[in-house]
């Protein structure tokens, strides 16, 4: 009978059989275990082999060192652009629930083909000439090539959707109209990217050895084994889940209120049109305000209209002509918040865009260097474990030291705000380019000191050098996407946090691909007449990387006086985030 007192349910949650979700079953920490295991799994699978792609671009498939980083920065930007996608599915059609199982099962296909091609060496392509070193390595023919891009873009298509599913589901199972349920919530965004850099750890470090020593069908075959693996931990959890009903498309909510919008205030304009003059009262604005509480849906801050973005108001203050144009004062307020994050969303992109280097020119840099540590030669892609052991190390250092002790000082639930964390990123980012510049202008030097510039064989200065600008940009990840997952969740309408949840991946996406868009300006301007140009050519030791990094550096920089003008107009609006 218990069971049947609606106070006893999640209001607008079902459980995997689509009954009701009920308090005290479903939900809370046990469930969001599940989704913290299944994390460090997925992440594993992924990061074994980006981490070390460009390589296998390099020797393998004959790739320049310019198309190698492009291909790389090109391959994750499409993966976090299809969080989008997830994301967008996730709020309107399915639950979180089937996105992740669904992309589970497309990434494991994905990874297939790829561990097959590793496997056999006539799909691959031939191998480069011994006996004649000038002459140059053949690339994949066409068929080898559209079996490397059918298993690359399916891989892409599959991280895409759990990543546009997995952070979100995990937090909905938390009660965030309650103190307790709101911090928990937050530990979990923590964790979540503690276990992300937990899978980034066995894959950088036990993986890429299997790479580099095995060969790279085993590195495949383990990422296979472990997304495979991940589809069972996470049904397991089924039990404890409460999944989320889907609203329907939130982009027809957006246009809707845009276009209605727009259509009142053209009508308003025009002051001889009858229907304009008769619905331009309060009386229309109060019936649109109180339609939500009649469906019985629960007051929230979204029920009451705001002056911020006035010209969206005029979508309520006038009854349209169209009924397909009617909006209530929610859906207004929800396009609001989805405007004013989009600022913050897009001041993050330069960050990623450094970040993207991690995967690219960096692990290029630490493979023309000293990598042996004692007797041990510890491989270029191994390298991100600066980074992320930083993160492991951090994270519960600032989750159950800093935050509470912020807490305390500021009186706040949060103690240090979601935009103070981006903020720290993005600074971190910048210091992480400028230390990245010095780095190379030394290698070279060394090269150059030695007679090295046009040998192959590795430079007399050690790969700690490069560690500095791993560990910078390891420290602005932590900071940066934990805030960026929690703010886009925390302040998106309860019908977009899914799609808002994604808005995270989507600025790595734009990062990776803002990377590809820079490396080709540059080069372009750069190569005019007889000039070669700066990221060009097969021997880095002749590229002018240092400049690029101070170009990012510069970036970040004026990148960050625009962050710090949007976050400071920035007004909370979920409980728990204000500063």
């Amino acid at each position: 009978m218990g069971e049947e007192n609606p106070q006893n349910k999640w209001q607008g949650y079902v459980d995997w059989r689509s009954k009701p979700a009920l308090r005290g079953r479903h939900g809370g920490f046990l469930a969001a275990y599940f989704v913290l295991v299944v994390e460090v799994m997925e992440n594993l699978a992924f990061l074994a082999n980006t981490s070390n792609l460009v390589l296998y671009f390099l020797d393998y498939m004959h790739f320049s060192p310019s198309r190698s980083s492009n291909t790389v920065t090109n391959f994750m930007g499409t993966a976090f652009l299809l969080a989008l996608i997830g994301g967008f599915l996730s709020d309107a059609f399915f639950t979180t629930y089937h996105i992740y199982v669904s992309s589970a099962l497309i990434e494991l296909v994905g990874l297939v083909i790829l561990a097959v091609q590793a496997h056999w060496p006539s799909l691959q392509p031939s191998r480069c000439s011994a006996a004649n070193s000038t002459a140059p390595c053949q690339e994949p023919n066409g068929a080898q090539a559209a079996m490397l891009f059918i298993g690359l873009y399916l891989v892409a298509a599959g991280v895409g959707g759990i990543k546009g599913s997995l952070p979100t589901h995990g937090a909905e199972q938390f009660d965030e109209s309650t103190p307790q349920g709101r911090i928990q919530r937050s530990t979990f965004f923590n964790y979540y990217v503690f276990c992300l850099s937990a899978g980034g750890l066995i894959a950088v470090t036990f993986v890429v050895w299997l790479e580099d020593n095995k060969g790279w069908q085993w590195g495949f075959l383990v990422s296979t084994l472990s997304i495979l693996l991940s589809i069972p931990v996470f049904l397991a959890g089924s039990a404890f889940y409460k999944n989320k009903i889907p609203n329907g498309s939130p982009f027809t909510t957006i246009f809707k209120v845009l276009l209605a919008a727009t259509f009142n205030c053209c009508m308003r304009r025009n002051s001889s049109n009858a229907v304009a003059n008769l619905t331009a009262s309060p009386s229309y604005a109060v019936e649109n305000a109180n339609r939500g509480r009649e469906k019985g849906e629960v007051p929230d801050s979204l029920e009451t209209q705001t002056e911020s973005l006035k010209f969206l108001n005029k979508a309520v203050d006038i009854k349209p002509v169209c009924g397909a144009l009617e909006c209530t004062v929610k859906e207004v307020e929800e396009v609001k918040v989805v405007l004013k994050i989009f600022p913050i969303f897009a001041s993050t992109i330069t960050l990623n865009c450094c970040l993207a280097q991690l995967s690219t020119f960096s692990v290029q840099q630490a493979a023309t260097m000293n990598t042996k540590l004692g007797s041990l030669k510890i491989p270029p892609a191994s390298l991100p474990v600066f980074p992320i052991i930083i993160i492991m190390a951090v994270a519960p250092v600032y989750d159950h030291i800093i935050i509470p002790f912020a807490r305390r000082a500021t009186k706040t639930e949060g103690g240090i705000s979601h935009l103070q964390r981006i903020g720290t990123g993005l600074v971190l980012s910048i210091a992480a380019m400028a230390a990245a510049a010095l780095v190379e202008v030394k290698r070279k030097r060394v090269a150059t000191h030695h007679g090295m510039l046009d040998s192959p064989n590795q430079l007399p200065i050690t790969f700690f050098w490069v560690a500095i600008q791993y560990s910078l940009l390891g420290s602005a990840d932590l900071f940066s996407l934990a805030g960026m997952l929690e703010f886009f969740f925390t302040e998106a309408p309860a019908s977009m946090r899914s799609l808002a949840t994604s808005l995270s991946w989507a600025s790595l996406a734009m990062g990776y691909y803002l990377s590809s868009v820079i490396v080709s300006i540059v080069n372009s301007a750069t190569g005019r007449g007889h000039h070669k140009p700066w990221l060009s050519g097969s021997n880095l030791n002749h590229y002018h990387l240092e400049r690029f990094y101070w170009l990012l550096c510069v970036l970040g920089a004026v990148n960050f006086v625009n962050y710090l003008f949007w976050a400071s107009c920035y007004k909370y609006r979920s409980t728990g985030s204000r500063k």
